[in-house]
């Protein structure tokens, strides 16, 4: 006679387990504590087999019987329910360790080669701050288009579209990653194509040729009663017009007094290269007064709070902005101001300058050029565009 949810409710333990049967080999296995389970006793390939069902009353009678005639359906078709059982967990399991941010960050971990240690962590600081909050815990399979956009909005909600636009971009990466190693078949990041708000095109605030020298007379003058550290960190970007992250990383062994070069190592440079800085006489003065403050840290420019590090990625801005400069000058304007002034007043070819500044190259010519080095010329150059600096003083 079949199972009723009152008998299943109040049969009572015994000293033997008990087994109370329902219909088409379902029944209540009752143990002598009491504890109470479905189990489904079929047979496949001429063998008896049992079926965990689940625990009752979690799994009332109906859910039982639905569970029975689900697993009857996969024997008809020559299935074995509990392989079948132990196949799904496995995918179930796979799925949930297969996350977005387990598979992002293994993605990350695979670029480390590629990029240079600053780039390097501030992706995974974006993944963490900005994705991994909305989309991070969920599996990768199940992620959609909709889903991606809405953590794409709330980055676009506080004005940052271009790093809107870069996040975007990284969950494309990290979807093609988890295709290409049989995480997921689809990449839901390219249906949003189209779906941003542009980001406007913005450059580095830099000061004019015309205002040069008045800002060089401001930076001598020190009315804004800057460190003199910081005041040299200035006049030696404006001498060599590197970027701001390979300036105040700047190690002394990398400095070579007698050939009158600075190299750059390929870690450091955004295009993954070494570069190699001709030093003129005035930024070989500098780096002799830089010794006046070398303390036990590697760094030509060290930090004031912490002397073993090196100078804050802030400490430039800041100091332009007390010279009376905020907002029409910053560290990697020198780069833009060294580009104009020297091909104009000093008329150098532009690939020459480019050279210097260690630009990617944009064609085939570029990168012979970029083979050619252009050394020779760009040592002349840096000599005159310090000179240059000294007569507008």
């Amino acid at each position: 006679m079949p199972l009723t949810d009152s008998v299943c409710r109040n049969v009572k333990p015994a000293d033997k387990a008990q087994k109370l049967y329902d219909s088409g080999g379902l029944f209540l296995q009752v143990t002598p504590k009491g504890q109470k389970y479905w189990r489904l006793k079929y047979r496949f390939a001429d063998k008896e087999k049992l079926l965990a069902l689940g625990v009752y009353p979690t799994i009332p009678l109906i859910e039982a019987r639905k569970k029975r005639d689900a697993a009857k359906d996969k024997l008809a078709n020559g299935i074995d329910p509990a392989l079948a059982k132990k196949d799904d967990k496995r995918k179930l399991r796979v799925k949930s360790e297969n996350t977005f941010e387990s598979i992002a960050r293994e993605w990350h971990a695979h670029q480390k080669q590629h990029l240079t240690p600053s780039y390097w962590n501030s992706i995974l600081t974006r993944l963490q701050a900005d994705i991994f909050t909305q989309i991070g815990a969920y599996p990768i399979q199940d992620i959609t288009a909709p889903q991606i956009l809405d953590a794409l909005r709330l980055i676009e909600k506080r004005g940052a579209h271009d790093i809107a636009k870069r996040s975007l971009q990284m969950c494309g990466q990290v979807f093609r990653y988890a295709i290409v190693t049989g995480r997921t078949d689809r990449n839901p990041a390219t249906d949003l194509r189209g779906a941003l708000k542009p980001a406007r095109a913005s450059h580095y605030a830099a000061i004019t040729i015309k205002e040069l020298p008045e800002f060089v007379k401001t930076l001598e003058r020190n009315d804004a009663r800057l460190y003199a550290l910081t005041r040299l960190a200035i006049r030696f970007m404006m001498l060599t017009f590197v970027r701001t992250g390979e300036l105040i990383k700047a190690q002394w062994h990398e400095i070579d007094e007698q050939n009158a070069v600075w190299e750059i190592p390929a870690e450091r440079m955004k295009m993954r290269r070494p570069h190699i800085v001709p030093l003129s006489k005035q930024a070989l003065a500098i780096i002799q007064e830089l010794k006046t403050y070398k303390g036990a840290g590697d760094h030509l420019f060290p930090s004031q709070i912490k002397p073993r590090n090196h100078m804050s990625n802030n400490t430039i801005l800041k100091a332009l902005e007390r010279m009376g400069y905020k907002g029409r000058m910053t560290g990697h304007g020198f780069r833009a101001l060294a580009m104009s002034t020297i091909k104009e007043k000093l008329k150098y070819r532009h690939e020459v300058v480019d050279r210097q500044l260690a630009h990617a190259q944009r064609n085939k010519i570029d990168a012979a050029y970029d083979r050619a080095q252009f050394l020779d010329d760009r040592t002349i150059m840096m000599q005159e565009w310090a000179d240059y600096l000294d007569s507008i003083a």
